[in-house]
């Protein structure tokens, strides 16, 4: 299955969204546009510092590696992926597809890069990118046979494309889950009505089988024989920037960007994961009434684990992060790492038997940086991005 899906929305939002484009805070959709399990280590004392890999990029918003590989790969906005390697950046891009991205609003570009599970061997990886028509396109490259450190720019296939009825709130994350399909998250498309009708892909996440040529259906898709868009997986959604699944457990976590009052962080434990789960946009936000403002009906609804308002000390856009899993952090394993781009913090908390705990804000992340999004690499080490040129790994001081 290869479609290209019309969107149901008007231009309920397009004043604001052309008000929001004058803040580099849009790429998140912070303005309104138109309105877990344990496994973790032991705890204790840990003192962090952020140490910088890689030199200097343009705006990364996003890096992760294939699966048992050393190097990192970090996504530009503009269209490039380059390599990193022993910490140093290798001089000649991975990927450059600058002349298929649209830039034409801030929250546009090249925003999401999956790698497949078995990519040492069908060489597959995919990208998530506003197109030149500013729809929403996934699309699958293979790397190249000669180099590994370059792909194959003439294989690019568009996988899955959705148009966008605003030029705000697209999502951007895709990423394999436990299952092996592939996940993507799609905003409200900058129209605050949407995020309830399951017909529509606007305000989910999506997960679709891409093992074959085209996409699939996953049989336990909630709506693959029926009642709704068979790609859904869960719906509620504002913008859904940034997504993860804990590699340990397979529970799901989701940042989702806020409109003016609340930026919410959602968990949905395994083996379900979100399935068929409203997380309650654009009823609510967070645990306040949205439409109606008040009296609103939250039957229903999954409501989030962990919220904190919007524009509140220098918050404007919550940055789903990840939960880590790896060694050279012992007593941090099982801690969910978060942030707020424009108030540049880093945070995180543990979920554990249904309640967040150790709740800590670490405040040795270098000031003066707005924070684009988190990564993880094959190790299950953590990155942050940031909105400028610099990317860093989370170490133990």
């Amino acid at each position: 299955m290869k479609r290209v899906l019309a969107s149901k929305s008007g231009a309920f939002a397009r004043a604001r969204g052309t008000a929001c484009a004058l803040a580099l805070m849009t790429l998140l959709g912070a303005c309104g546009g138109g309105g877990g399990g344990g496994g973790g280590g032991g705890g204790g004392p840990v003192d962090l510092v952020f140490t910088r890999v890689g030199g200097q990029f343009t705006f990364p918003v996003y890096v992760t590696s294939p699966p048992g590989d050393p190097r990192l790969f970090v996504v530009e906005k503009a269209g490039t992926i380059r390599i990193v390697e022993n910490d140093q950046q290798l001089p000649v891009p991975f990927l450059d597809v600058t002349g298929l991205v649209s830039e034409t609003f801030n929250e546009q570009g090249l925003l999401g890069l999956a790698f497949d599970p078995d990519y040492a061997s069908n060489r597959r990886f995919y990208i998530a990118y506003t197109d030149n028509q500013n729809a929403g396109v996934v699309a699958r490259y293979l790397v190249s046979t000669q180099d590994p450190d370059v792909a194959d720019a003439s294989s690019g296939d568009v996988v899955f494309s959705a148009e966008q009825p605003q030029l705000n709130h697209n999502g951007g994350m895709i990423a394999f889950g436990p299952d092996g399909y592939l996940y993507i998250s799609r905003g409200d498309g900058g129209e605050s009505t949407n995020g309830q009708d399951v017909s529509d892909v606007l305000g989910s996440i999506l997960r679709i089988d891409v093992s074959g040529s085209d996409y699939t259906i996953p049989a336990d898709n909630p709506y693959a024989s029926g009642g709704g868009a068979p790609e859904v997986w869960n719906y509620g959604l504002r913008n859904p920037w940034r997504f993860s699944f804990d590699r340990l457990t397979g529970d799901l976590y989701i940042g989702d960007v806020g409109e003016a009052a609340r930026e919410e962080i959602s968990v949905s434990l395994a083996p379900d994961a979100g399935k068929d789960v409203n997380y309650g946009w654009h009823v609510m936000e967070g645990s306040n009434c949205f439409l109606p403002p008040v009296g609103c009906n939250s039957q229903g609804l999954d409501l989030p684990v962990e919220e904190y308002q919007t524009h509140f000390q220098s918050a404007c856009s919550v940055i789903g992060g990840f939960v880590y899993r790896g060694a050279a952090i012992p007593n941090l394993r099982g801690t969910y790492f978060y942030g707020d781009f424009c108030a540049g913090t880093v945070k995180s908390f543990r979920y554990q038997n249904g309640q967040v705990t150790d709740p800590r804000s670490w405040t040795s992340f270098p000031t003066g940086y707005t924070v684009t999004s988190f990564g993880e690499d094959s190790a299950g080490e953590l990155y942050v991005t940031t909105g400028s040129d610099a990317v860093f790994r989370i170490d133990e001081q």
